[in-house]
């Protein structure tokens, strides 16, 4: 369009006036509904690689930012990762090729694509992924198993009531039907009463203590030691495993809905190569 075009053109005007999206922006959106106080004191969370000024126009989620997953984010040219685990957990003392993860970081920052992650912090916030899987158990009285000390409502795993004729069978039904599984890992008798339920997400076995203290008979998450599970059986607490993937990637995606609606302007999608290193035969 030329000059005077533009001049005689009133949408020129518009769309020139819209502020820019930029990565700030999807960040302080993210750390609205996941506060980074929420987050484990040993978690790497927030804008973990990349310029905070830059533009955005295609924002892609995902559980873990993989080989796979990154290749597609460099494909599609995204602008904007948003992983749940932490790209960068611990501290780089090198980056190179000469491991995974220094390749994929060295072709996520060739590529300029930048990556966010609220990790701990979105497992504990109001409608985070403990949240999300209590409610899809169909929990009622949902409350924090360990409450934030400024709010109440949020904060660590979750706890509610089943109902007073559900059992471990049927806790276990809804989670599979919920999360689209073909089994999870019981431990504990099929029949035995489940009125309440803790759920943690991901890997979160050190809670099953807090989930007795507060008085659960049963307790789901993504994935436990040996060791937990023999505790839980000894304590007479149902334990329900669902795999680390399948209890958290489900989030990833309703999290890609979110950002949808939230910034109409861009693409957003839930990455479409990541899938569970963990399968059923």
């Amino acid at each position: 369009m030329s000059v005077s075009e533009q001049i005689l053109d009133p949408a020129f005007y518009i769309l020139n006036s819209l502020p820019m999206l930029t990565v700030a922006s999807v960040a302080t959106f993210l750390d609205d509904i996941s506060p980074r106080r929420l987050a484990a004191e040993w978690d790497n969370v927030g804008l973990l690689i990349g310029d905070a000024s830059r533009p955005v126009h295609k924002i892609m989620t995902c559980l873990t930012v993989t080989p796979e997953s990154a290749a597609e984010a460099i494909v599609e040219k995204a602008d904007l990762i948003v992983t749940h685990h932490p790209l960068l957990f611990r501290a780089v003392k090198k980056l190179t090729a000469n491991n995974i993860e220094g390749q994929v970081l060295l072709d996520l920052i060739e590529a300029r694509i930048a990556v966010f992650s609220s990790h701990t912090a979105f497992d504990s916030a109001r409608t985070g992924i403990n949240q999300r899987l209590a409610e899809g158990l169909r929990l009622t009285n949902i409350k924090p198993l360990e409450a934030d000390t400024n709010d109440g409502a949020i904060g660590t795993g979750r706890i509610g009531q089943a109902g007073d004729a559900a059992t471990l069978s049927d806790v276990a039904s809804r989670l599979k039907t919920f999360l689209n599984l073909p089994g999870v890992h019981v431990v504990g008798d099929p029949q035995m009463k489940m009125q309440s339920v803790a759920v943690a997400c991901g890997s979160a076995g050190e809670l099953l203590d807090a989930g007795a203290r507060a008085g659960c008979q049963c307790f789901v998450t993504g994935e436990a030691r040996f060791h937990t599970c023999l505790e839980a059986h000894a304590r007479g607490i149902g334990l329900i495993l669902a795999g680390h993937f399948a209890s958290e990637r489900f989030a990833m995606e309703r999290l890609a809905e979110l950002l949808v609606k939230e910034f109409s302007e861009a693409r957003v999608w839930a990455s479409r190569a990541e899938r569970d290193p963990i399968r059923w035969l």
